[in-house]
């Protein structure tokens, strides 16, 4: 996972109809732009009782394709004020280059940003920050990670947002134009085997879904 960055800021002098590599351009400037508005917002919020430490922000592609969604931080994450850093990322990483799916086209976030020490303390105005940051990635497919992430998604008032069955490894319309699927969460199978593989069960379906993307 890689954290946004800058765009180089391009010209069209030449008073000609902008090329399809520009228009993409300046849509990934945007989305670096307002992603970067929502950190500094996410970062100056007092609603939430987390003392000292930082909000835990999302990382990835600004226009990703594919968006991750789990729902509070591990200490690591919490360390660095990454989503999906240490462990969790390492074994999302190779998860991803088994199913050689780009890891550039993923964008991984929590559903409570907030390290506080208990996940319902987080404030419910927070926690719908999601549907922003959904709006600014836009991406083609929400995987959703465990039971409460999945409760918080059908709790925000995400725009023609459909009901997601509790369908492990099953792809559904969230929206018109967005995908989810519904896997464990990836926190709990690090150590246990069974959990190892209900867990890729269920997230090799992405693989799939993947691989049939239109390649353009």
């Amino acid at each position: 996972m890689h954290p946004q960055g800058q765009a180089r800021e391009p010209s069209n002098q030449r008073g000609m109809p902008a090329t399809d590599d520009e228009i993409r351009e300046k849509y990934l400037e945007r989305a670096i732009r307002e992603l970067n508005a929502f950190a500094r917002e996410v970062q100056s919020c007092t609603q939430c009782p987390r003392g000292q430490l930082m909000p835990v922000l999302g990382s990835g592609h600004p226009q990703a394709d594919i968006f991750l969604i789990k729902h509070s931080a591990r200490p690591s994450e919490v360390e660095e004020g990454v989503a999906f850093y240490g462990r969790t990322g390492n074994a999302l990483m190779k998860s991803l280059r088994r199913l050689s799916i780009d890891p550039l086209a993923v964008y991984g976030t929590l559903c409570v940003k907030c390290p506080v020490p208990d996940p319902v303390m987080a404030d419910p105005g927070c926690v719908a920050r999601l549907v922003e940051e959904l709006a600014i990635v836009s991406p083609k497919i929400v995987v959703v990670m465990g039971p409460e992430a999945l409760a918080v998604l059908g709790e925000l008032d995400i725009p023609l947002r459909r009901e997601l069955a509790p369908a492990v490894g099953e792809i559904q319309q969230l929206t018109p134009t967005m995908e989810a699927l519904y896997v464990p969460n990836i926190d709990d199978a690090l150590d246990e085997e069974d959990a190892k593989r209900e867990f890729w069960k269920a997230f090799r379906v992405l693989g799939r879904w993947w691989a049939d993307l239109p390649p353009y």
